[in-house]
C-alpha cells in the first residue's frame, strides 16, 4: 500500500494577514493532493469547541471526508487533532489517546488495512513532550511496526527530543515549517515503525500556504508493507 500522507498545523484557519479564512485552507490541502491530511488546531480552544474549517465547507471545496473523531456536533476533531481523508478511503476503526500535560493535550488514531494513523499536537515543554510521546507509545504497542504518528512535534532540536520513540520508530522531519512567512525550524513531522518505509517527502512550500496559516504543511509518500 502507497499513501501520500500530510501534516498541517492550520492555526485554526487564521493566516499570517490576520484573516481567517477556511477556504483558504482547503485550497492549499487540495494543492498538496495527499491521501490522508492529519491537522492540528483544526478547532477553536474555546467552548465547545467549534471547529475552524466547517464540514459544508470541506464536502463542497475537497474531496475528503472527516474521520469520525470528534465527540460533539460542532468539532472537526478532538484536542484541535483532525484526520481527512481521500474520498476513496475508509477508516475500520478511530479513537482517542489521552496524553499528560500542564496543557490539554491529546492525539487520534484512525486505522486501514493494517495501518495506524496517529494524530497529534505535543505540547510545549520538553518534559511533558517526553511523556506525551511516551503514552502514544504505550497505546499502540506491541502494534508499532505498522503504526505511522504525524503532527507538530514542537521540537526545536535537530539532535534531541524523540528519545521515547526512538527504538520503535524512525523519526523524519521533511524541512523547516515554521514560521510560514520565514521558515527557521522543523517542528511539523512523522515518526513511523519498521513496516513502513518512505519514498520521498518535503515541506509544501506553495506561496498561498506560507500565509494561509502559521505553519507550512509537510507530506511524505510511504509504502507500507503486509
Amino acid at each position: 500500500m502507497k499513501l501520500k500522507i500530510a501534516s498541517y498545523n492550520v492555526h485554526k484557519a487564521v493566516g499570517g494577514d490576520g484573516r481567517r479564512d477556511p477556504v483558504r485552507i482547503l485550497n492549499v490541502i487540495n494543492a498538496i493532493d495527499a491521501d490522508i491530511v492529519v491537522l492540528q488546531e483544526a478547532d477553536r480552544r474555546l467552548g465547545q469547541r467549534p471547529t475552524a474549517i466547517p464540514r459544508s465547507l470541506i464536502t463542497q471545496h475537497s474531496r475528503y471526508t472527516v474521520a469520525p473523531l470528534a465527540r460533539n456536533s460542532v468539532s472537526l476533531g478532538w484536542h484541535g487533532n483532525a484526520i481527512l481523508l481521500r474520498d476513496t478511503l475508509h477508516c475500520t476503526a478511530a479513537g482517542h489517546i489521552e496524553l499528560p500535560g500542564l496543557e490539554p493535550r491529546g492525539a487520534v488514531f484512525v486505522e486501514m488495512n493494517g495501518l495506524r494513523v496517529v494524530g497529534t499536537h505535543l505540547g510545549l515543554l520538553r518534559l511533558w513532550r517526553l511523556r506525551q510521546m511516551k503514552s502514544i507509545l504505550d497505546h499502540v504497542w506491541p502494534d508499532c511496526s505498522q503504526t505511522l504518528i504525524a503532527g507538530d512535534f514542537n521540537e526545536w532540536s535537530d539532535i534531541r527530543g524523540t528519545e521515547p520513540w526512538e527504538n520503535d520508530f524512525l523519526v523524519l522531519y521533511p524541512g523547516r515549517s515554521f514560521p510560514a512567512r520565514r521558515p527557521i525550524t522543523s517542528l511539523d513531522g512523522f515518526a513511523y515503525g519498521s513496516s513502513i518505509s518512505t519514498m520521498d517527502d518535503g515541506v509544501f512550500r506553495d506561496p498561498a500556504a506560507s500565509v494561509a496559516s502559521d505553519h507550512l504543511p509537510v507530506w511524505a509518500n510511504f509504502e507500507v508493507s503486509a
